[in-house]
């Protein structure tokens, strides 16, 4: 295996690959994702992973690199809930899973910039959250500012109160599953 890059510019898939101490560059992906995701389907999720991490690849045809593309998204009832337009968007996806489990898909693509071979596979954690009040749910929107987050929250920086359960990978939620990393990159 040759150097990684991350062809992301997220913050918390970078620290969980440092968690992994694992040496890697960021190389953030210029792919640009469709924007006609309603309904949840693996194939979307894994094909975003698949194009983000490519498109990396492709720039450094020359050298021998293994690039980490990632996608994650929030899913209840069947449809995706991406980052947030605005305040009472981020409150309407909070309030639409208090009390409810949802699950969180985070497909992992690694591709070899020499071969452009790939693997891609999706890892999927179910989070249980509290019946949450509007209090709750303001307090939280109002001091953490989630609207780059997929569903209107960072699991990492949930107060006390909002999780009831999470079954499967916490780093999955946050951005990147740790486990599959690994397995993918032979480590």
């Amino acid at each position: 295996m040759g150097k990684i890059i991350l062809g992301s510019s997220s913050p918390r898939r970078a620290d969980i690959l440092k968690k992994m101490k694992l040496d890697f560059e960021i190389i953030p992906s210029s792919y640009v994702e469709p924007h006609d995701k309603a309904d949840f389907s693996y194939d979307f999720v894994e094909n975003s992973a698949y194009n983000k991490a490519l498109y990396v690849a492709k720039e450094y045809r020359n050298e021998e690199f293994s690039v980490i593309g990632a996608d994650t998204i929030v899913v209840i009832d069947n449809k995706i809930l991406e980052k947030p337009k605005d305040y009472q968007d981020a409150k309407n996806m909070l309030k639409s899973l208090s009390g409810k489990t949802h699950f969180v898909v985070t497909a992992v693509a690694v591709v070899d910039s020499k071969t452009l071979d790939s693997k891609v596979k999706s890892t999927t954690t179910y989070v249980t959250f509290e019946d949450l009040s509007d209090e709750q749910i303001d307090y939280y929107i109002n001091n953490y500012k989630p609207f780059d987050k997929a569903g209107a929250y960072g699991i990492q920086e949930l107060p006390n109160g909002f999780v009831k359960s999470v079954d499967g990978e916490l780093d999955n939620v946050i951005g990147l599953p740790s486990k599959t990393v690994l397995d993918m990159l032979n480590l």
